[in-house]
């Protein structure tokens, strides 16, 4: 007879019957032992009642952030008490580092005071000087003071330049440095660009001076004379394409064609010819008519 696959002993049964008492009484001890506990009472006052109220509504990282942000990056103590009294305008890099700004921060510093800083309020709308710097260096500085105005003459007066003329194709640096409106720099610029292009004809050319401006033009006409005779001319039969080419109105191309039309021709009988040239158009011709000769 076989034996039936299901079949559990005696002692198995109690065995299976044992493990799911234990397992009920683990599950329900918890429960039951709960239900007969007396339950715990927690006396609170209204004074402590209200205290976890409030920190309640305030989370837990915010509280402790803002005490490690107020205790340990307190931005005051990295600054300084100047040594003595100063003057911020005569401050250097150094100076404002030992106070407790950064390099970079002090190099801003030093681009304000280079234009001069009359007050406290000038100081402390310099950007990298916040609050707490400005707090403890503010009782500390001095500005120079502005002088008194008197009745006494002044040890040094501007004097006016005199209205003065000149003759544009044959003065001096130091004769046009004295017209009014221009100093050496444009005088020395004026000169240059005359000897480039031989002498001045007309005074519409001084726009075309290096760095020139319609105001110090319109300043300097009144004041110039142009004789046009005086120009030094291009001799169209003996002149080489390198000196030719350096007149500012020439370029390599125009000036090398003009000479090997000069070649072919054996010569120039007239300045016209020159346009026919197909680089030399109207425009740049009349530009040089006044400098061209045979």
């Amino acid at each position: 007879m076989e034996e039936n696959p299901l079949y559990i002993s005696k002692r198995g049964r109690r065995g299976v019957i044992t493990l799911v008492l234990v397992c009920l009484a683990i599950i329900y001890f918890p429960r039951v032992y709960s239900f007969f506990k007396k339950p715990l009472t927690i006396d609170v006052s209204y004074s402590q009642w209200q205290d976890i109220h409030r920190l309640k509504r305030k989370p837990f990282f915010t509280n402790r952030f803002k005490h490690f942000t107020n205790k340990s990056f307190d931005k005051a103590s990295r600054f300084k008490l100047p040594p003595s009294k100063f003057n911020p305008n005569e401050y250097t890099l150094e100076n404002w580092t030992y106070l407790g700004l950064s390099e970079k921060q002090a190099a801003i510093v030093l681009k304000f005071t280079k234009y001069g800083l009359k007050s406290n309020e000038d100081l402390k709308r310099i950007f990298v000087i916040n609050d707490a710097l400005f707090d403890m260096i503010k009782d500390s500085t001095f500005y120079p003071q502005k002088p008194t105005q008197t009745d006494e003459k002044p040890l040094y007066v501007k004097e006016e330049k005199k209205v003065v003329h000149a003759e544009l194709n044959t003065a001096s640096v130091e004769e046009l440095t004295e017209l009014k409106g221009i100093g050496p720099f444009f005088a020395k610029q004026i000169i240059r660009y005359r000897d480039q292009l031989g002498g001045f004809v007309r005074r519409e050319q001084l726009m075309e001076v290096w760095k020139m401006t319609v105001e110090t033009y319109d300043l300097l006409t009144p004041q110039i004379d142009i004789q046009p005779d005086k120009v030094r001319k291009l001799k169209l039969n003996d002149i080489d394409a390198e000196t030719l080419q350096a007149h500012p109105y020439l370029n390599w191309s125009q000036a090398n064609s003009i000479v090997k039309m000069r070649m072919q021709r054996g010569k120039f009988n007239s300045v016209d010819e020159i346009k026919e040239s197909k680089l030399i158009d109207e425009e740049t011709f009349q530009k040089l008519l006044p400098y061209l000769s045979l």
